[in-house]
């Protein structure tokens, strides 16, 4: 696993909690709501890949 990958999830965390709170004071929540949705889902189709590399060595392992 690659430290950049942790840097990319904390740096999409930031941007979504800032974008967050500036909808909410804007009075915009269904905006902020959908940011937050869309944050989750960038970060889950970053992730998709090595949780996939972990079932194949797992896999791997116990030859099945």
């Amino acid at each position: 696993m690659d430290i950049d990958l942790l840097f990319k999830i904390a740096a999409i965390g930031i941007l979504v909690a800032v974008l967050n709170q500036v909808l909410q004071r804007a009075g915009r929540d269904d905006q902020a709501m959908m940011t937050t949705l869309a944050g989750v889902v960038i970060v889950l189709s970053l992730v998709i890949s090595e949780i996939s590399e972990l079932f194949t060595s797992v896999r791997t392992m116990f030859n099945l």
